[in-house]
């Protein structure tokens, strides 16, 4: 009789009999008996022990990546090319970036041509290309995602259209310009801290190398002062600068930094000059340009040398902070910084109406917190 299948018949379960081919404790067999009364070396268990965690150890990367979802996006405002060329990038396999647009609401702005002449071109793109769901409100936007890029190329929608973000606890990225004026900015950031959601606003300028790296250039050295340029169409339902000099007005803050204490400004039909004068007595300006050949960048001086920045880097810089930002909640550009922006430029709107004369962005500033508690008296009412 084979000793083996004698050992594990019926009749044997309870009392195994023992076999010389399973009685080795050599590390390749052992007995039924030693088995079922724990009758087994110390050094036999710590060969089951790492052949266990062996086993964890290899499968557990298998399991990770199975189990690991992308983080959810949705995009509020799909009236801008901003929206198909983020979307190409986030949801590219190849980059790898944990990320997807997955959620889209349209919006749109009737009285703006180049919101509602492409508002419904891009939705299709989105579904078409991307295979993005296209939802009939915010709301319902915001239960299917994990983070929202708000892309309205209208910025006077901005804070009406986060509310309901910042009330789903949704971080959110306010493409540029962050509102329609000064005010709606500074609520914006209000609400976002009173409910503890991450929010941050950003022209694509600031993350291109060429730019961003100025600020710690070796040639450069310490920064005394920056001319920065940029294209400046006007949109007349914005403040002048909003629409479109924020690209370069960011390109200023991001080499100079914040700090500014005053502005003028200078306007003609084909030109926007901007004087900002900072606090440590530092001066940058900003040149908007509308005829003829424009372009991105700025001259910088420093205490090692006077140096042209680097051109525009594309949108990726950019995409790759916003994706950062998802993922670990950390926001990399200071609000005090983008309030200083969109002050500097409400402060130059004033300045225009003052025939160029000084105004203070605290000024501004004040003035639009003034306005802010006066409309919030007004809804608690």
């Amino acid at each position: 009789m084979n000793p083996v299948r004698n050992s594990i018949t019926s009749n044997n379960i309870m009392n195994p009999v023992k076999s010389p081919a399973l009685d080795r404790e050599d590390g390749r067999y052992l007995t039924f008996n030693r088995i079922q009364k724990g009758k087994i070396s110390n050094g036999v268990k710590r060969t089951i022990l790492l052949i266990v965690l062996l086993l964890v150890f290899l499968t557990l990367p298998f399991i990770t990546q199975a189990e690991a979802k992308d983080i959810r996006l949705g995009i509020i405002g799909l009236d801008t090319s901003h929206v198909i060329a983020f979307t190409r990038v986030i949801n590219d396999p190849a980059k790898k970036y944990g990320c997807k647009v997955v959620v889209g609401y349209s919006g749109g702005s009737p009285d703006i041509p180049s919101s509602a002449n492409r508002v419904d071109k891009f939705t299709k793109q989105l579904q078409d290309e991307f295979g993005v769901e296209i939802v009939d409100s915010i709301e319902e936007l915001c239960r299917k995602v994990d983070g929202v890029l708000l892309e309205s190329v209208d910025g006077r929608p901005h804070l009406e259209q986060v509310r309901p973000v910042i009330a789903a606890k949704k971080p959110v990225f306010i493409d540029k310009p962050m509102a329609g004026n000064l005010a709606d900015v500074l609520e914006i950031f209000q609400l976002a801290r009173e409910n503890n959601v991450h929010c941050w606003s950003s022209s694509s300028l600031r993350f291109s190398p060429g730019i961003i790296d100025m600020r710690k250039n070796s040639e450069v050295g310490i920064v005394l002062g920056c001319d920065a340029f940029s294209p400046c169409s006007l949109e007349e339902h914005h403040p002048d600068l909003y629409w479109y000099g924020v690209h370069g007005v960011e390109i200023l803050f991001t080499i100079m930094g914040p700090g500014c204490e005053s502005v003028r400004r200078i306007q003609t039909k084909d030109t926007e000059f901007v004087v900002g004068l900072w606090k440590d007595g530092r001066i940058g300006t900003y040149r908007g340009i509308r005829k003829e050949k424009s372009d991105y960048g700025a001259l910088v001086y420093g205490t090692k040398g006077i140096v042209q920045s680097g051109r525009y880097g594309g949108y990726e810089p950019l995409i790759v902070e916003i994706i950062r930002f998802f993922k670990t909640g950390q926001v990399p550009v200071p609000i005090e910084e983008t309030i200083e922006i969109f002050a500097f430029m409400s402060a130059a709107d004033e300045s225009k109406a003052k025939d160029g004369e000084p105004v203070l962005i605290s000024s501004v500033i004040d003035k639009a917190k003034r306005y802010n508690l006066l409309r919030r008296s007004k809804k608690d009412r």
